[in-house]
């Protein structure tokens, strides 16, 4: 995007008579890409910022951003939850584009043409190893696999990655915008079926979204080798690897794993993490995850997990039942002081892992901006930013071109914005009650109009268009 910084003075001059659709005025602008930082007026016409000026604009609608921050709007690379109930919750924590980049789908086209015209914020979706394998297995369409099902415990004959790699190929040309894995939930997917997907995606450009394999350090199979599995999938196939939660599946490990990736960058490797700003993390019971040895992988028992149903922590017999049953576990494994040095780490991205029944599908980015950054203080409100709106949208762009026109605060980008009260900016929601709008996001404006005004999220608006890679 780097036509866009002479854009934004040739804005200066030439709109300054203009009357816009909308003029934010006198907000301490932000633009995480260049820097800026100060006390501007914005203009908006057809969507796009067509103007950030030091002199008032003329608005058909204006906004009083003064006292104000005024920010591109957050990308949520992993947001599970994709549905009318969900949508408001991230708008009022200033999501303005949620992706499901981790899990994904296996009909890419299907999945864009449900959301269309019917959805407040901006939406994306990858094409998905574990639904491609699902379905290519011959399982029951599902979520995540159970772990005694096909998708989960059986190898692929060599046809079937050939057909799974066709699938995966299809959904990228039909746009998906990554490429998504889950390989601790498919155990018996091999290094060579996952090579052979990065691959493919390396055609596209396509960064892959990976849940990595293991956990715990206490067999040859582990979290180290799980994170080089990664590192060298991206190496060998030229494919852009992100390692999804990081600290999630790597708990007390994390600082060092993270440091493995930027040893990677260093050597020139593309491969990137993301973390979200919680002690707990929630998954299927009935998954993978939990097939024998769990304790002592993750270092945690069965007071650890909190059903999500009943709010109660799991005991043997509990965990057995709800463990036939199938349903949501809150996973209670990392300390605060952990948190604390992973969202301020100087690579990792911010992504919520947002569903239903867990507080960081309402909060997580609220959270950042107001526990971590101004109570903490942590990490600066323009690295914050970075981590939650312009780091994303580079991540993307390479397969999906849209996102050069998000994630910044330039003219010519998409008018995806927030306003927000620095001051006041916070999560409200928690373990026992996740379903909580945040507070202090003003504005959350998607192409130019507000679902967000004025503190409420406004019904029946539905400005939302598909973030969607290339269609070929």
């Amino acid at each position: 995007m780097k036509h866009l910084i002479p854009l934004l003075y040739i804005g200066l001059t030439l709109n300054a008579a203009e009357t816009f659709d909308t003029v934010i005025a006198n907000g301490r602008v932000m633009d995480p890409q260049t820097g800026l930082d100060a006390i501007r007026h914005v203009g908006i016409s057809k969507g796009t910022i067509s103007a950030i000026s030091k002199d008032p604009l003329k608005g058909r609608i204006t906004i009083n951003g003064k006292g104000l921050v005024v920010a591109p709007g957050i990308i949520d690379m992993h947001q599970h939850g994709q549905t009318p109930e969900d949508y408001p919750y991230k708008a009022m924590d200033g999501v303005t584009t949620a992706l499901e980049l981790e899990v994904g789908t296996a009909d890419v086209d299907l999945w864009y043409k449900i959301r269309k015209g019917k959805t407040p914020i901006n939406f994306g979706v990858s094409v998905g190893h574990i639904p491609v394998r699902i379905s290519v297995m011959g399982d029951q369409p599902a979520f995540l696999p159970p772990a005694d099902s096909r998708g989960a415990k059986q190898r692929a004959t060599p046809k079937q990655i050939e057909e799974i790699k066709k699938k995966i190929e299809h959904g990228l040309r039909r746009g998906a915008v990554a490429v998504g894995f889950g390989l601790q939930y498919t155990p018996e997917a091999t290094q060579l079926e996952a090579l052979e997907v990065f691959r493919v995606a390396g055609k596209y450009n396509a960064s892959c979204h990976v849940h990595m394999r293991s956990k715990g350090h206490s067999s040859g199979l582990n979290i180290y080798t799980a994170l080089q599995e990664v590192i060298a999938l991206s190496a060998i196939s030229g494919a852009p690897g992100h390692v999804v939660h990081i600290q999630s599946t790597g708990n007390l490990t994390t600082p060092q794993l993270i440091e493995m990736i930027a040893g990677a960058q260093k050597r020139g490797l593309d491969v990137t993490c993301e973390v979200y700003p919680y002690t707990a993390g929630m998954t299927d019971i009935k998954s993978a995850i939990f097939d024998s040895g769990w304790q002592e992988r993750a270092k945690i028992t069965y007071n650890n997990l909190q059903w999500v149903a009943t709010g109660e922590r799991l005991t043997k017999d509990t965990f057995e039942k709800y463990r036939k049953e199938g349903g949501k576990v809150i996973v209670h494994a990392n300390p605060e002081s952990l948190v604390r040095k992973v969202v301020s780490h100087p690579i990792t991205m911010i992504a919520s892992d947002g569903f239903k029944g867990h507080p960081r599908n309402t909060g997580c980015f609220s959270r950042i901006l107001g526990k971590y950054v101004r109570e903490n203080q942590d990490l600066s409100l323009m690295l914050a930013l970075k981590k939650c709106s312009y780091w994303p949208a580079r991540r993307l762009e390479k397969c999906a071109p849209a996102f050069r026109k998000k994630g910044r605060l330039q003219v010519g980008a998409d008018a995806d914005l927030i306003v927000f009260d620095a001051g006041k900016i916070i999560d409200q929601s928690t373990f026992t009650n996740a379903a909580q709008y945040s507070s202090g996001i003003k504005y959350t404006l998607i192409n130019g109009v507000a679902v967000v005004k004025e503190g409420k999220f406004q019904k029946n608006t539905f400005p939302g268009r598909a973030a969607r890679g290339q269609v070929r």
